[in-house]
């Protein structure tokens, strides 16, 4: 469990939060700044998720999903608005790099709309193109699939010697 500032703690989803998570996705997604997720998505993937909790309530939600042996992919980045400028939203991207980092990872990468928070913790632009396994087996179900507008980042991650 890591703190934030004030009484923010960021922890593992459990079960009780897929709602929460559910509700803040969407609503971004609504905005069309996200993608959204259906309740059986969620459910499937608690373990991905990470969330952040401020005085008992769920303000911040990520997901962190292995792709292959070498990559994984930050899913599902929100902060609600009221807690945003807070530096919720970079503190759970470090929490995904961190799992990242002790499963054996050496790439972590992420489709979004706003690519500027990722662009300051380190991540660089990259072609859709260099992501085959999430355009082949992901992008390609998509209903914005092939005119899609999210822009991929890429983060190399140094292996411990």
């Amino acid at each position: 469990m890591e703190f934030c500032r004030g009484s923010n703690v960021i922890r593992k989803a459990i079960i009780s939060d897929t709602e929460n998570i559910l509700k803040l996705v969407n609503r971004f997604a609504e905005k069309d700044l996200m993608l959204p997720r259906s309740p059986q998505e969620i459910y499937e993937n608690i373990r991905d998720y990470s969330v952040c909790v401020e005085d008992g309530r769920l303000v911040g939600c990520v997901a962190l999903h292995v792709f292959w042996k070498d990559l994984s992919e930050i899913k599902s980045l929100a902060v609600e608005e009221s807690s945003q400028g807070k530096g919720i939203g970079k503190k759970l991207v470090k929490k995904c790099l961190e799992e990242a980092t002790a499963l054996g990872v050496s790439k972590l990468f992420v489709l979004t709309y706003l690519p500027e928070l990722f662009q300051r913790l380190g991540f660089r632009i990259a072609e859709k193109e260099s992501l085959p396994h999430k355009i082949w087996t992901e992008c390609v179900k998509c209903h914005k699939f092939p005119s899609c507008k999210e822009i991929a980042l890429i983060l190399d991650i140094p292996t411990p010697s």
